[in-house]
């Protein structure tokens, strides 16, 4: 796992940065914003983002505290609004990494399953079944060793935990995620690898690529990355 960061190795994990974005390889373990309770999050250091802008940065979209990787940033107003809209059409590609425990029912395929909140005495979880928000994701794997198994993920919806609880309900939750399934109590493999925005009409959609995290590392190689 990452060591807390401050707001200058922060500075340095900004993968793409221009006039209307940043897209920052966030590390594991941190929130992107306080909760109800405070405490360390990101968004306390985007001051170092500025870049010689007068405001920091502010979030596009979130990604869960133990998950790394692509996290898109709206450098001033108008951008988030315009980044705002490309998330909410689903215009925004993103691709997730998981290493599994056990195999998947099929190499690949599509998971179709509303999810919802559920409230469980001082805290909540997400279900699937009825009455939940339609949820979509496609998957493919990629590699495999014992007992684990390497997937691609492509969310077509942007639910909270959808790709966990999606993977859990495929019978191959994600390694580390003791919430849903997971049996070895390890860091979340799970990690937000790219991320592809059509924000420019007149230009090719930018596509941002982030570099899989150390504690994925072992688990990635037994299963045939060669990164």
């Amino acid at each position: 796992m990452c060591s807390a960061p401050t707001p200058e190795s922060l500075a340095g994990r900004v993968l793409y940065k221009d006039a209307l974005m940043l897209v920052l390889d966030k590390p594991a373990g941190i929130p992107v914003h306080a909760g109800p309770g405070g405490g360390p999050n990101l968004e306390r250091l985007f001051g170092a983002l500025r870049f010689g802008l007068p405001r920091p940065p502010a979030l596009a979209h979130r990604l869960d505290r133990d998950t790394s990787g692509c996290l898109v940033l709206g450098r001033h107003p108008k951008a988030l609004r315009k980044l705002g809209r490309l998330f909410a059409e689903g215009r925004v590609e993103k691709v997730y990494w998981a290493v599994v425990e056990g195999a998947p029912p099929n190499p690949g395929g599509t998971i179709d399953l509303p999810l919802r909140k559920e409230t469980r005495g001082t805290g909540w979880k997400v279900v699937p079944g009825e009455g939940g928000q339609s949820a979509v994701t496609l998957y493919r794997t990629l590699g495999s060793a014992p007992g684990l198994f390497w997937l691609e993920l492509r969310p077509k919806t942007g639910r909270t935990h959808q790709i966990r609880v999606h993977c859990a309900e495929l019978g191959c939750p994600v390694l580390g995620d003791l919430a849903y399934g997971a049996q070895r109590k390890v860091p979340l493999h799970l990690h937000a690898r790219a991320v592809t925005l059509p924000l420019y009409p007149s230009r090719d959609p930018i596509r941002v690529e982030a570099p899989p995290p150390p504690h994925m590392l072992e688990a990635l190689r037994l299963c045939g990355y060669d990164g």
